[in-house]
């Protein structure tokens, strides 16, 4: 079993940054056709969706930027929800950890907000004319955090890491198929088949099958092997958790020091490929409190809030705020545990989603700040599709004949019964207005249809996450880290990744929509997997969250990327 990345629910982290994808979580479109030597997007790449960001809200009046803020002539200061302290790429245990990786390293190959592939630590790439061997050329030059060189040793090491029998991460580049990688996983061989190195500035991966998304996976983050691989000994992992928070990286910056609950403390890395960033020091606030206060006060100079009119009016009021509006690449959703007997049963599942006002909860009382999600892909993606799609709207009676259908029936008390079991559903989220309204709406909901709901909250994520983690649970609120290619929205339930489901179907259409870089193609592949599992609801869609990116009018260089979070033009942010 993979570890899968997930934060709280979109709708639960009004204040907190838009979150970056994980680096075994990038993908995009990838390239078709003819050998290439490719800089930008490579032939056949989708046409570029929505990219979500439709234009900036210039502040009014700088002259209100509080007296804290105006003190800071190096320092930029964003909020974030406490991570975990896991900062190796590959081995996060949330995607707040992958916020703090992704200032600390640079892939090979990034993605531009139109999401697609371009040149980062790789200054270039061939694609061959079968499309299964990629040849990667690494800029010269390059240097980690500590000054040391960067090389093709180090590529090849990260991708053989990442093949070790012990790795349980979502692993990508596992899935990608390089050839001879199995072999070596399995203890076969001592090195992989597939993995050429050429020279110090150039790599050659070969893959055993196409694989739409291997530009990406491939072209992640890099560990240096001076570093990360002086203890290495295949199956033995362990000693990289003494590492996470002691990274040496090759982003814009370099860890200074992390102070859980408090802060995570950098400073510019002057061995950036790009050049050191403008701003000497950046630091993720972690500290629970008012985001809005954190703001207003100066403690902060960027954080995210849901798109409500009442916000964007209260931000405008400020003066001093920057404001762009962005639709996020992920989706929220309700995991249920399948592994309960009660939750087997799809009509179950479907009945918990008529008999949920889905609209009230996420979008009416958010003031339009979200729209309810069906399907896991997100609406600014080119594979999004309404077509053939079960909307499930607020249906009680339909939920009551589902349910009836599934042999509950209503007991005496009010609440439905099966064999001597009542059918209740033990809820977990965070501590949070919106996670009021959801326990308010849901309690109500639930006992119209015979169900009794029991919520509980926690206050922060780790701790909600290893509850769900241990078992005891029904039904917990989530969202997926930022996607990027629609593979990486399904892959969750692809060969029992979810515990209690496991569809052949599914398996089938996902490597189809691996194996293939005709887009066309693609798009109806996904299509079709998403009317399957719009169907079986093995989670309970929720909402496609709408926010508002607030930051000091002083502040120069943002370029917002739904797509790839923050760090897209961190090393750009100035103070003016």
């Amino acid at each position: 079993m993979k570890k899968q990345l997930y934060t709280l629910l979109a709708f639960t982290l009004t204040g907190s940054l838009a979150l970056t994808a994980c680096s075994s979580d990038k993908a995009a479109p990838a390239a078709t056709g003819t050998p290439t030597v490719s800089t930008a997007a490579p032939q056949g790449s989708p046409a570029p969706a929505d990219n979500g960001v439709p234009g900036i809200i210039k502040a009014t009046d700088l002259s209100k930027i509080p007296e804290a803020a105006k003190k800071r002539t190096d320092t930029i200061i964003v909020g974030l929800t406490n991570p975990s302290g896991a900062f190796t790429p590959y081995f996060q245990q949330s995607g707040y950890d992958g916020n703090v990786s992704s200032v600390l390293f640079t892939p090979l190959v990034k993605i531009d907000k139109e999401g697609l592939p371009v040149p980062g630590l790789a200054e270039k790439w061939d694609v061959s004319e079968d499309q299964k061997t990629y040849t990667f050329h690494l800029r010269k030059d390059l240097k980690f955090s500590d000054g040391s060189p960067m090389t093709t040793e180090d590529v090849a090491f990260t991708w053989t890491l990442l093949h070790d029998k012990n790795y349980d991460g979502l692993n990508e580049v596992v899935e990608a198929g390089i050839v001879g990688g199995q072999a070596y996983k399995e203890g076969k061989a001592t090195s992989i088949e597939g993995i050429k190195i050429i020279d110090p500035l150039t790599i050659s991966v070969t893959l055993e099958d196409v694989n739409a998304t291997a530009l990406t996976v491939l072209g992640g983050d890099i560990l240096s092997k001076a570093y990360y691989g002086k203890d290495y000994i295949f199956g033995e992992l362990d000693y990289l958790k003494k590492l996470h928070e002691k990274p040496v990286s090759n982003g814009p910056y370099k860890l200074v020091k992390f102070v859980p609950g408090q802060e995570v403390r950098f400073v510019a890395n002057e061995y950036y490929y790009a050049g050191k960033p403008k701003t000497e020091n950046f630091i993720y606030k972690t500290t629970e409190g008012d985001t809005w206060q954190f703001i207003e006060t100066g403690d902060t100079d960027f954080a995210n809030f849901a798109a409500t009119t009442d916000n964007i009016e209260k931000l405008k009021k400020l003066g001093f705020v920057d404001m762009v509006p962005t639709t996020a690449s992920n989706y929220g959703f309700n995991k249920f545990n399948l592994e309960h007997d009660q939750l087997k049963d799809k009509r179950v599942r479907q009945a918990l989603t008529y008999g949920l006002n889905r609209q009230l909860i996420y979008v009416d009382s958010r003031q339009g700040a979200a729209t309810v999600a069906n399907i896991p892909s997100s609406p600014i993606l080119w594979s999004y599709t309404e077509e053939g799609i079960n909307p499930y709207p607020y249906d009680p009676e339909k939920a009551k004949t589902l349910l009836n259908e599934a042999g509950w029936k209503v007991g005496s008390d009010g609440i439905r019964e099966k064999d001597g079991k009542k059918l209740t559903i033990h809820y977990l989220g965070s501590k949070s207005k919106n996670t009021d309204i959801f326990i308010g709406v849901a309690r109500e909901n639930y006992a119209e249809i015979g169900v009794k709901f029991e919520p509980e909250q926690f206050p922060d994520f780790n701790t909600l996450s290893a509850k769900v983690d241990g078992g005891d649970y029904d039904m917990a609120s989530f969202s997926t880290t930022i996607i990027s290619d629609p593979s990486q929205g399904v892959s969750r339930f692809v060969k029992g990744e979810t515990k209690g489901y496991n569809n052949p179907k599914i398996d089938e259409l996902y490597a189809k929509g691996l194996a293939t870089n005709d887009v066309e193609e693609r798009k109806k592949i996904y299509h079709e997997m998403f009317q399957i599992l719009n169907d079986e609801l093995p989670i309970m869609f929720t909402s496609y969250s709408k926010s508002i990116s607030a930051y000091s009018g002083r502040i120069a260089g943002i370029e917002l990327n739904p797509l790839a979070g923050l760090a897209h033009s961190l090393p750009n942010w100035e103070l003016k």
